[in-house]
């Protein structure tokens, strides 16, 4: 009421009008920036006003992480293929370590250069997660159960992937799922281990327990993946894990290489190195990218297309028969992680 009166005393129109137009001109200034960290009453407007400032850059923005992450999945696709390249001219723990060794080498080499500062104390218990379940967990649990199955049946496997991903990133970040994800989950999971039962006589054989372990671990790598690529580039994210698996896959390398036969031949060489360049490293880099752009959950669906990807290049690289049910199994699990998409849209 005062400031009102104000206004109308003759003596101060001239001196407290040019000081007020100021003052009035920067409250809507502070409502429309995003940004501003000061009065959560000025950034209730802002998050309403957000949306349709950044609409125009939603689509291309949201398209880029799209099309990282279909990367990350059209590298992956080859990560069967090229084990079983790679074990033909090496035990399966030489393959594991010496993957991981060239990796390190390779992102170790991009840390330094760019001279990227060591990650902070609170983001390393993530950080072991992602070496735990995608340098060490995943390659090695997969590697020995392709010593007894093939790449087709190991494909419709961890075509439960995404489904056991998104699951994972739900607990994560406590999110609730709908009732229909949920029963289109339960599909899926039965799809899969009535494919596995049947392909194996009746019983899980041991390369599907190695499986359904890898499923678990990836998981939980590529959830704390995503999440961490929210604080960093992507690339770093799997650098760090790397460099912090170094000790283990180091050792372990050492000792593969002294204890078990090492034969270089061309499918080998050519599998070894696309497993630490494409798959290990830059898969992952644009993987986690693509993640932290459109999210866990829906960037992990993405994957629905890498067991039927893998069973092409099953048969194009390696010359293998599908078994019938392999390809009905692998449609049916996209079938149901696509219903689990759309009920989380």
């Amino acid at each position: 009421m005062r400031d009102h009166d104000s206004a109308t005393a003759p003596g101060s129109i001239a001196v407290r009008t040019p000081e007020s137009q100021p003052a009035l001109g920067s409250t809507p200034a502070a409502e429309d920036s995003p940004g501003s960290p000061s009065s959560s009453p000025s950034g209730a407007p802002s998050a309403t006003a957000a949306p349709s400032g950044r609409g125009p850059r939603t689509t291309p923005v949201a398209a880029r992480g799209t099309l990282l992450a279909a990367l990350g999945v059209a590298a992956f696709s080859l990560t069967f293929p090229a084990t079983a390249w790679a074990l033909e001219g090496m035990s399966p723990w030489t393959v594991v370590m010496l993957r991981s060794v060239l990796a390190t080498a390779l992102a170790g080499g991009a840390l330094v250069w760019c001279r990227v500062p060591v990650p902070e104390r609170r983001h390393w218990a993530g950080i072991a997660v992602v070496a735990g379940g995608v340098v060490l967990g995943f390659p090695l649990l997969t590697t020995v159960a392709l010593q007894t199955s093939t790449t087709s049946h190991a494909a419709v496997v961890v075509g439960l992937l995404p489904l056991t991903t998104a699951a994972c990133s739900a607990v994560r970040t406590g999110a609730r799922p709908s009732r229909t994800f949920w029963i289109a989950a339960v599909v899926g999971a039965a799809v899969v281990i009535g494919f596995a039962i049947q392909q194996s006589g009746g019983a899980p054989s041991r390369g599907d327990l190695y499986l359904f372990a890898a499923l678990l671990v990836c998981a939980a790598g590529y959830t704390e993946g995503g999440r961490l690529a929210r604080h960093m580039p992507g690339w770093q994210v799997m650098g760090w894990a790397l460099v912090l698996a170094l000790p283990v896959t180091a050792a372990g390398t050492a000792v593969a290489l002294s204890a078990e036969p090492l034969h270089l031949t061309a499918h080998a060489v050519g599998g070894l190195l696309w497993l630490a360049v494409g798959s290990t490293f830059l898969g992952m880099v644009v993987w986690y990218r693509g993640m932290a752009t459109i999210g866990v959950s829906k960037a992990s669906q993405l994957q629905l297309a890498q067991p039927l990807l893998t069973l092409v290049w099953s048969v194009v690289l390696l010359g293998e028969h599908l078994p019938p049910a392999a390809p009905v199994a692998a449609v049916a699990v996209l079938a149901c992680i696509a219903v689990t998409q759309r009920t989380r849209g």
